[in-house]
């Protein structure tokens, strides 16, 4: 598997800088359309996804970084070759989500609402990017057989990619895709509901992601360690009861999702 997807002399691009630029461009222009019918201006929307991009990578970076800081210590020039893996999405959630806090607060806008309209754009942009995973031949599972592979009746250049060193293992980056593909139909049939209330559509992101993430990583044999503990498994489950909080705490409080527009906000252009 080669990871490079063009050579120009010294400089290689990778597929997995691509794969993650074609899930941030998609992310961008969905967002942007929904942001739109809402009736938020484009420089907000647009601007806060610059933002949340930037601090976003910087976020998952520095988390991947932290836990694994023996090797980060003694080799400190590679802590900015990205370009080679190692960016840990649970970071970028965690910089992305303190972004969109700060930025919304600052125009006085309904954080809960922005968090909505970003939420089905951003897995779906996971989903993508987890393709970045495959080139690179990183983020997969347990050993398994051929056999169990070409039971699963995927493509035959997965099940080639997925033989690493002699030896077949779990297509996790593809559950993972798969799943995530799935909650983006899921959370943008959720929001078009009429009865959904603000925030609603975020706290089914974080339940869904939260679940689906720790079960792929019971599979995975590259966590990251906090002792004998799973972090994106702690994590998962953080981010689970978090959402099972915020749903609760919009069904009490908040106004239906589609009846809060820009009308609301206090947007100063």
């Amino acid at each position: 598997m080669n990871p490079n997807a063009l050579s120009l002399g010294v400089i290689n691009i990778k597929w997995y800088a691509i794969m993650i630029l074609i899930g941030i461009i998609i992310a961008w222009i969905l967002t942007l359309g929904e942001s739109k019918r809402n009736g938020l201006p484009k420089f907000f929307i647009t601007n806060l996804m610059f933002y949340c991009i930037i601090f976003g990578i910087i976020g998952a970076r520095i988390y991947y970084v932290v836990f694994n800081l023996d090797y980060y210590t003694s080799s400190p020039l590679e802590i900015i070759k990205i370009w080679n893996g190692g960016l840990a999405i649970h970071g970028g959630i965690i910089a992305g989500l303190i972004t969109t806090i700060i930025y919304s607060k600052k125009y006085k806008v309904n954080v809960l609402k922005v968090l909505d309209i970003i939420a089905p754009s951003v897995i779906l942009a996971q989903g993508i990017g987890r393709w970045g995973n495959f080139f690179n031949q990183e983020a997969y599972g347990s050993e398994v057989s051929l056999s169990f592979l070409k039971s699963l009746h995927i493509p035959s250049f997965i099940i080639k990619g997925m033989k690493i060193d002699g030896i077949y293992y779990h297509p996790t980056f593809l559950y993972e895709s798969i799943f995530c593909l799935l909650g983006f139909l899921l959370l943008v049939g959720f929001r078009s509901s009429k009865s959904t209330k603000t925030g609603s559509t975020f706290s089914l992101y974080l339940i869904w992601y939260g679940i689906l993430r720790f079960f792929i990583e019971s599979l995975r044999t590259d966590s990251l360690m906090l002792g004998n503990v799973k972090v994106a498994q702690l994590v998962s489950i953080v981010m689970v009861v978090i959402g099972l909080m915020i749903f609760g705490y919009s069904n009490v409080k908040q106004k239906k999702y589609c009846e809060e527009t820009y009308k609301d906000f206090d947007v100063k252009i």
